[in-house]
């Protein structure tokens, strides 16, 4: 290889997986505001993942990182998203060779079409934010893992909760939107706080927010709003968080899907009998004596004869 030329973007000696992959098709999978083989490689060193294990990629994209699970530890993945057509990424899915273990899906991570305790495991890169601080969604998401199965995120997150006044270098970029970043420290709570998972890690990436700068310097270096607020933070307040949590054997989960009646069954509006007209005050009601008098009203004319 002539070292001269070598098209250098996107190497990186903290994740020597995703360096291996040609920084166009990266680019090219480009689905949010991260480098998703990075937070992949970052969040499955410590899942123990082996091949043939079930593992749910929520909220994929582009599909890149169940692309990079697959390859790289022989899973089958189930690559869901909502934003994202199944068609687009199944192209991309069979063009890296690997349509015989990454299966993309459409849905709404609100409405999942998998059966309880399906997966091995559950990942999620740089979208969990966007639905699972509901305080009810954990209750939702874990009945598709298997009782000791695990529940992984990683993606942009705090360093500390930041309480109700942004920093001021940070307000240029800030929208009411980024309200739903947390940190780990957060995160933990949110999920041990219910009894449903053991958490096992929860920190931030080392240097995540200078990876968070690279990334943008290739895939949106006209973003300069966002480059200037992570130059001038530094890593006090942003960067890159992950957690792992594993369901645990005993735990209960609420049935929240309520059985209701479907079909229409006609039945009376009204009460009638004694209690309707001791509640309506019986034959001396308003209603009655309205009644009586447009009955002993004299009539006339045509309608009188009708």
């Amino acid at each position: 290889m002539d070292l001269a030329n070598e098209d250098r973007r996107l190497l990186c000696e903290q994740f020597p997986r995703a360096s291996t992959y040609h920084p166009d098709w990266v680019v090219e999978s480009v689905s949010g505001g991260a480098n998703a083989l990075w937070l992949t490689e970052w969040l499955t060193a410590g899942l123990d993942l082996k091949p043939g294990m079930r593992v749910l990629d929520l909220g994929c994209g582009r599909a890149a990182s169940s692309i990079f699970m697959r390859r790289e530890f022989g899973i089958q993945v189930w690559a869901t998203d909502l934003w994202f057509g199944a068609s687009e990424n199944a192209q991309r899915i069979r063009d890296a060779g690997v349509e015989d273990g990454v299966f993309p899906i459409h849905a709404d991570a609100r409405s999942l079409p998998f059966a309880a305790e399906f997966f091995d495991a559950i990942v999620s890169i740089d979208s969990f934010v966007y639905y699972g601080t509901d305080d009810l969604y954990l209750n939702y998401i874990a009945q598709f893992v298997k009782p000791g199965g695990l529940l992984a995120i990683a993606g942009a997150g705090l360093m500390k909760e930041m309480g109700d006044a942004v920093p001021r270098h940070l307000r240029e970029w800030w929208t009411h939107e980024l309200g739903c970043l947390h940190s780990a420290t957060w995160w933990r709570r949110h999920w041990e706080r219910t009894g449903i998972l053991k958490v096992e890690v929860a920190n931030s990436m080392p240097e995540g927010w200078r990876r968070w700068l690279d990334w943008h310097q290739v895939v949106a270096p006209g973003n300069a709003v966002e480059i200037k607020a992570l130059e001038a933070d530094r890593g006090k307040n942003l960067g890159y968080v992950r957690v792992v949590g594993r369901r645990q054997p005993d735990a209960k989960l609420s049935d929240l899907n309520m059985s209701m009646p479907v079909q229409y069954t006609r039945e009376p509006l009204l009460r009638s009998g004694p209690d309707q007209r001791a509640l309506t005050g019986g034959a001396n009601s308003p209603s009655k004596r309205r009644a009586a008098t447009r009955r002993t009203k004299p009539q006339s004319g045509r309608h009188a004869a009708s």
